[in-house]
């Protein structure tokens, strides 16, 4: 079966237990995306449902690839907040199951993105990346720059610091 994704999808509480069970297994799997494996659900409940709200709210949105019932794949794209940045969005929790990631669903889940913020008007999308984990390869291949880097910024572990990287597509050209 193919995948489908689907922008602001209803927020069941079924899709939402469906999303927190693909975070908890994408961060078990050794991704980036908020907490540090091993990780629970009940972890990772009150940081989804701060998500959420802001997708119920209307404010941000969130992108899921489908596989039939399965959720293969997901990302927010979170507004700024801010009226001088209301022009561009955050990517956040970019994620792919581990069984996933050679399908190309993470290009296609991207793409997807880069076609919202198109379709808004944005002028640009920026994403977060955890340094030392080799994912900023990954979105250059889409386009994306490094246009910030903060040493040390994220504490892992005791004596596991890492550089935050900021990356930025250039939607206006």
């Amino acid at each position: 079966m193919a995948v489908e994704f689907v922008v602001d999808p209803e927020l069941t509480d079924d899709l939402r237990a469906r999303i927190v069970a693909l975070w908890v297994e994408v961060t078990n799997a050794g991704g980036a995306v908020g907490f540090v494996a091993p990780v629970r659900a009940e972890e990772v409940w009150p940081v989804a449902e701060r998500a959420f709200n802001g997708v119920a709210a209307g404010i941000d949105r969130v992108i899921l690839g489908l596989d039939g019932d399965e959720v293969v794949a997901l990302l927010f794209v979170v507004d700024n907040r801010f009226g001088f940045k209301d022009h561009w969005r955050v990517l956040m929790r970019v994620m792919v199951t581990p069984h996933g990631r050679e399908r190309g669903l993470g290009s296609a889940l991207m793409r997807t993105a880069e076609a919202l913020g198109r379709k808004a008007g944005l002028a640009g999308l920026q994403v977060t990346v955890r340094g030392g984990m080799g994912i900023e390869t990954f979105y250059a291949k889409l386009g994306y720059r490094e246009v910030g880097r903060l040493p040390g910024a994220l504490r892992i572990g005791p004596g596991d610091d890492r550089d935050e990287i900021s990356m930025w597509l250039d939607l206006s050209a």
